[in-house]
């Protein structure tokens, strides 16, 4: 596997915030990595039906919810695969190989995004339009999302071909 972005050493609150948010994001990173389509849409932890593109895509819309959107200027809230309702569709979880392409580049776009708002507030406690909460607590529930996923993702990958990262 090639280099990865490392832990962030102690220092000032920001710098450790976005150090981890960056680790976390290279640790889902690596879980796609080499993967084909199909491998990144297979669901291969029964019963759950989780994949590494559902997983991903999950993970696009928690940069939009506490970065993009919640950073923000004020602004109506979109969500990034779909309208949701709560007998509809799981617009991220249920998607296969041919979505793998446009989820790509939809988490690339609101990682970007979301750099792009964390970088406009200058303090930690700079409140964001769309969710009227900090920069400090937006960025630790993103990272929390992340920690969190990049569980499942850990067994679908090792799941999938053996690999088991760290």
């Amino acid at each position: 596997m090639a280099d990865r972005v490392p832990e962030p050493a102690d220092g000032d609150e920001r710098g450790i915030l976005l150090g981890w948010l960056a680790f976390h994001r290279d640790a889902f990173r690596a879980n796609c990595a080499g993967l084909d389509a199909e491998q990144l849409a297979a669901r291969t932890v029964p019963p759950s039906s989780l994949s590494l593109v559902g997983v991903m895509r999950h993970l696009t819309e928690m940069e939009w919810a506490y970065a993009g959107w919640a950073l923000g200027p004020p602004g109506p809230w979109r969500g990034v695969w779909g309208e949701y309702a709560d007998d509809g569709p799981e617009w991220d979880f249920d998607v296969d190989a041919a979505a793998v392409d446009e989820s790509l580049a939809a988490w690339a776009r609101e990682r970007t995004l979301a750099d792009e708002r964390i970088a406009a507030h200058a303090t930690l406690d700079s409140v964001g339009a769309g969710n009227g909460r900090s920069l400090r607590w937006n960025l630790q529930k993103l990272i929390g999302e992340y920690a969190r996923h990049n569980g499942h993702a850990d067994l679908i990958r090792e799941r999938i071909d053996g690999w088991t990262g760290e």
